[in-house]
């Protein structure tokens, strides 16, 4: 019986970590990866601007969102976004990212244009 209470132990303590090793967020660790943090994450970037760059009038904003890496539904695709925003010309693009514990993450493209 003793041997029993320690397994279930060390399966308890297995199946915790695993659950807090950030599934949700794994998708956004790829090509301009801003930070992953696997108990919480909420961070901006932005990829291939310069001095020169001039943030249009008009923006708009996709957004993914993943619970427990196996449930994901959204479009953050720039194509997409921009003709909801009625952008014709895109000059800028910015990304937010937020992960909590692994469980939720959401990846966000802001896109700005003319």
């Amino acid at each position: 019986m003793h041997l029993l209470r320690k397994l279930s132990a060390v399966a308890v303590l297995c199946v915790a970590t695993t659950g807090l090793s950030g599934c949700a967020g794994i998708a956004f660790a790829g090509p301009g990866a801003i930070g992953f943090s696997t108990l919480y994450a909420n961070v901006t970037g932005n990829n291939f601007i310069n001095e020169q760059t001039r943030l249009g009038s008009k923006s708009g904003e996709g957004c993914v969102t993943s619970i427990l890496g196996i449930i994901t539904t959204g479009d953050a695709g720039v194509h997409e976004t921009a003709r909801k925003a009625n952008i014709n010309r895109v000059s800028h693009i910015d990304y937010r990212f937020e992960n909590i514990l692994g469980f939720y993450a959401k990846y966000c493209a802001i896109v700005y244009g003319e």
